[in-house]
This record gives structure tokens, C-alpha cells and sequence, in this order.
């Protein structure tokens, strides 16, 4: 085991498995100001492993289990894919399987498809050791040179994190047919954590042929047919390192909304679904069991700050940051069951810090956006939402707040979320839209580079500024959790003054599945590895 994984369990300490409540929130002035920072006060934060349904007895053979996620994929290369529970990630973990994983009881990072990993004396190196006689699904050996080509494929084609990735690790070597070592330039005791991601997925080196990817990775399942944004279908891999599946199949498929979902679960039309709003999670933890995933940063606005866009303008950025109230959003679209607040951080995470976020106030809002006006902006801005229940009322409860203080804000819908996506995400044509950077105890680093980082490719933001890189630096390599928090403090008070994203707040994640699915196992950011689930009907 590593030092990282004997560490790993500090980060934690304010959730266990099962419920924990929220305490009051006081700000870090110790006043009870309601309008700072987080107000999601005595409110309880499900995390882990709910419903107690058993363990199912001896695994059933058989059956195809059929999951909802939240984004249908529209390709299963790694490099093309955000790699996370709801875009993606239990998928493509299904046919790649991972590295390393999250395991959530033991609060620390495990090997998967890897046998072990090391940190060195110096901090400066991490030794992958890998398992003997792994294949992919072509039957040519998992080894070190593929796991390297792999990786470097993978940040030549910049997947996700993949800048953080390099930014940090100078060098990967197969020292041997089973031993792969990556050389850091500062030490990052928190590493392990990108192999549980895409960098964690290897696709083999007959994956890609010309312009054409296959998909064909070591995982326990094997692709049938894909149908871009409504339906992939995969087969049980009886040749998996890890022992042929129980279940015959998956079949993920596209439902639209949270509520349609819970009630295909009642129906026994799925089997498992992510869950996302928080209305909704909360009704299904009292129906369901699954896995619940606590979330900084679960709703935040989206700014375009790039040149010829409104934002690009720090005092609209600072207006729309003052004009929109999380307290409002969560009463209009989560019935005032979310985790409004402002804070990046809120006070149940081992990362609050003495920073808190800032208190909206709609007469600051006018005056910023009177002094852009002054200088020639005309107030015109467009919220580009998607065209479903929730987000519809996310956008007119933004439109209404925004309009109040003196914008003109319009609201333009996109037909899917995978639309959505690549409409922030590839095209970058948006003034302001809504997301969620879902950044968990576990690994805060690699989320916080991703949205704010000038060299990261998922900054959609077009925020750059050297101090924040600078901080980012110092959230990587904290030695010790009080100094990430303290680092982690100061992004807040950057964030405040900057405001390149817009933090509205933190949420849970519910991963249900029914009461006959046993075996799934969560691992980093709502992904779930299936090679062990079976059904019992």
C-alpha cells in the first residue's frame, strides 16, 4: 500500500458512511449572517453506501442490468469524453476498467487493474507495479509500453486533466514489462488519484487504426452497438482478469430528467440511475439504495469570459455574482432541498477554510453594472440552458434576478445536455450557461485546475491569470491538509474578487439502483464499477 493510501482516510473526517448532519454555518467573522457564504444549515449529507439491503447471498449469474445516466455518450474514447459518473465514466470504466480505484471505506485509492502503487522516500516518483496476465479484449497483453502509450496518447490528445497531468509529471518510463514509473517535478501525494480517471482508462494499441478508434480495453465488458446519445449496449467478458462478470450484459440508455428515472426504478424499467437534483435525490434515499457522492461546487454559473463576451468584463462578471442569490436558485428549482451558498468549500468539507464567499446584494449588482454601462456595455446577455424541467427553471430563476438590477438577459435552449456540452466544451460559444464541477474531499486539486487553470483545456471560462495558477500550484503540492486549506482559502479570495465562475452551491449525488442489484462498486467522482454487480430477480 502506499503512503497516499494510509493517509488518505484524514481527508474524510467530516463524513462517514451512511448520514451525517450539517452543523449550523457561522461565517468566519463568527457572526450568523444568513447571506454569507453557505446557508445549508441543519440539513443531513448522505455519503457512501445507503439503503441496508444486505449482501444479496452468493452472486446470481445472469441478466442485463439497464442504467440511465445523466449524459448519453457520444463515443467511448477516453480522449473525446469528460471521464466522469455522469458524462460517461461508468461506461467507458466498463470497458476499460481502471488502474487504480477510490475505495470508500477504507477512504483510500486501491489498485484495480494495477498490482500496486508506490510513492518514493523523496516524494518525487510513484511506482506502478502490474498485474501478470492481463489482456485486452484482442488479446494482446496489458504491459508497461502500453500502459505508456496509452497515457501519452491520451495527453497528446488532451483528455481530460491531461494539462495538470503534465504541468506535474515530467516523465513516464517502463522500466520493465510490469513496471511503469511516472517522475514528478514537485510532489503530489494525492497522484494516485489521476489514474482512477481517464489517464487510468488504457485503451489498447490496436485501439487506434488511422483516423478510426476502436473501442477495446481490459475491462469486463466488451461493446455490442452504440447508438450516439440513446443507447449503448455491452456483453460480459468471460476472459476478464478479474474473473468473467455475473451479469450477461449492460444496456445504458437516455432518460431525460431525475423524476422519469425514479419512476422507471419504481416500474422496474431500469436498474440503477444517477440522480442529480436535489429534490429528487432526497426522495429516492428514502426509496432506493445506492450510492450517495457529497459534491462542492455541484451548481455553479458558467462565464464566458473571453474577448467580445460580456464577461469579459470583471465588473459584469462581479454584477452577475452579486445579482443571482443561490438561496433563490435552490428555492425555485430544488424546492429548498439543495446546499445553496456561495462558498467553494462549505462548512461540512475537510477543505473550509477562513475564507468564506461573497453575500449577493442586488444594489452592489447595479452599481458594477452601472459603471459597464458608463463605459458602453449595453446589458445584453444570453443564458444558454437546456431545454428540460429543471434548467428551465434555473434560467428564468437567473433571468428574473439578473433583469431586476438592469440586465437584458435572454435565454437560449439547447435541445440535449450532450448538446450543451459541446457547446460550452468544444464550440465555447456561450455568454453564460450553468454546470457542475462535482469537486469531492477526495481529490480537490485536479477539479479546481480543470475550471480555473489558464492551461487547462476544460477552463471554458477563458479566465486566465498567473496568481491563480500560482495558487492552483500550491493546492497540488500541499504537504499536509493544513496547507491545502490554507491554499484552498485563498482561490476563495480570488474567486471573490475575480469571479470567473459563479458559485451557487454544493449538492448530493445519488447513484440508485434497485432493490434486487448488489455488487456495484463507486470509485472517484460517481463512477461505478460493475465487474462484480449481479441481480438477484
Amino acid at each position: 500500500m502506499s503512503r497516499y493510501s494510509k493517509g488518505i482516510g484524514r481527508l474524510l473526517t467530516t463524513v462517514v458512511v451512511g448520514a451525517v448532519a450539517l452543523s449550523g454555518c457561522a461565517t468566519a467573522d463568527g457572526s450568523d449572517d444568513p447571506g454569507r457564504g453557505s446557508r445549508s444549515e441543519n440539513k443531513e449529507l448522505a455519503y457512501g453506501i445507503v439503503g441496508d439491503q444486505g449482501d444479496g447471498g452468493p452472486p446470481v449469474k445472469g441478466g442485463t442490468l439497464i442504467f440511465a445516466g445523466l449524459a448519453p455518450v457520444t463515443n467511448l474514447d477516453p480522449t473525446m469524453t469528460q471521464v466522469t459518473g455522469p458524462t460517461g465514466g461508468t461506461e467507458m470504466a466498463a470497458v476499460y476498467d481502471v488502474l487504480v480505484r477510490y475505495d470508500i471505506e477504507s477512504q483510500s485509492f486501491q489498485p484495480q487493474l494495477a498490482q500496486s502503487i508506490e510513492e518514493s522516500d523523496d516524494q518525487l516518483s510513484w511506482t506502478l507495479k502490474l498485474r501478470d496476465g492481463v489482456t485486452f479484449s484482442d488479446g494482446t497483453p496489458l504491459d508497461a509500453d502500453a500502459v505508456v502509450a496509452s497515457i501519452e496518447r491520451y495527453n497528446r490528445l488532451k483528455g481530460a486533466h491531461s494539462q495538470l497531468f503534465q504541468k506535474v509529471v515530467t516523465g513516464i518510463e517502463a522500466a520493465d514489462p510490469s513496471t511503469v514509473v511516472f517522475t514528478l517535478d514537485q510532489p503530489w501525494r494525492t497522484f494516485p488519484a489521476m489514474l482512477s480517471y481517464g489517464h487510468g482508462m488504457i485503451v489498447a494499441p490496436s485501439s487506434q487504426q488511422g483516423d478510426t478508434f476502436t473501442p477495446i480495453g481490459a475491462g469486463p465488458f466488451t461493446v455490442v452497438s452504440l447508438q450516439p446519445q440513446q443507447e449503448l449496449q455491452l456483453k460480459a467478458r468471460p476472459d476478464y482478469w478479474g474473473g468473467a462478470p455475473h451479469l450477461d450484459g449492460l444496456k445504458f440508455v437516455a432518460i431525460a430528467g431525475d423524476q422519469p428515472k425514479v419512476d422507471a426504478l419504481r416500474t422496474d424499467g431500469i436498474d440503477m440511475a444517477y440522480l442529480g437534483n436535489a429534490e429528487t435525490v432526497n426522495v429516492a434515499l428514502e426509496e432506493f439504495p445506492g450510492y450517495a457522492e457529497a459534491a462542492n461546487l455541484k451548481m455553479v454559473g458558467q462565464l464566458n469570459s473571453a474577448e467580445g463576451r460580456p464577461a469579459a468584463d470583471p465588473r459584469v462578471r462581479q454584477a452577475i455574482a452579486y445579482a443571482v442569490d443561490p438561496e433563490v436558485i435552490d428555492q425555485r428549482v430544488r424546492e429548498g432541498e439543495g446546499l445553496p451558498g456561495t462558498d467553494l468549500f462549505q462548512p461540512w468539507s475537510a477543505w473550509h477554510g477562513e475564507t468564506t464567499g461573497i453575500t449577493p446584494s442586488a444594489d452592489k449588482a447595479r452599481q458594477l453594472l452601472d459603471e459597464a454601462k458608463a463605459d458602453g456595455y449595453d446589458g445584453r446577455i444570453t443564458f444558454l440552458s437546456v431545454n428540460n424541467p429543471d434548467s428551465q427553471e434555473l434560467a428564468l430563476a437567473v433571468q428574473a434576478q439578473m433583469n431586476a438590477v438592469g440586465f437584458d438577459t435572454s435565454v437560449e435552449y439547447a435541445s440535449s445536455t450532450t448538446d450543451l456540452v459541446k457547446r460550452r466544451y468544444v464550440d465555447r460559444d456561450f455568454d453564460m450557461s450553468f454546470g457542475s464541477y462535482t469537486v469531492s474531499d477526495i481529490d480537490p486539486e485536479i477539479r479546481l485546475f480543470s475550471a480555473l487553470h489558464s492551461e487547462s483545456t476544460n477552463n471554458i471560462l477563458g479566465y486566465a491569470d498567473p496568481e491563480m495558477d500560482q495558487l492552483l500550484a500550491r493546492v497540488v503540492s500541499a504537504p499536509d491538509d493544513e496547507a491545502k486549506r490554507a491554499a484552498i482559502s485563498e482561490v476563495q479570495n480570488l474567486v471573490n474578487t475575480d469571479q470567473p465562475l459563479l458559485l451557487w452551491g454544493a449538492g448530493i449525488n445519488f447513484v440508485a439502483w434497485a432493490p434486487d442489484v448488489y455488487g456495484a462498486q463507486p470509485t472517484v467522482d460517481g463512477i461505478i464499477l460493475l465487474d462484480e454487480a449481479f441481480m438477484t430477480n
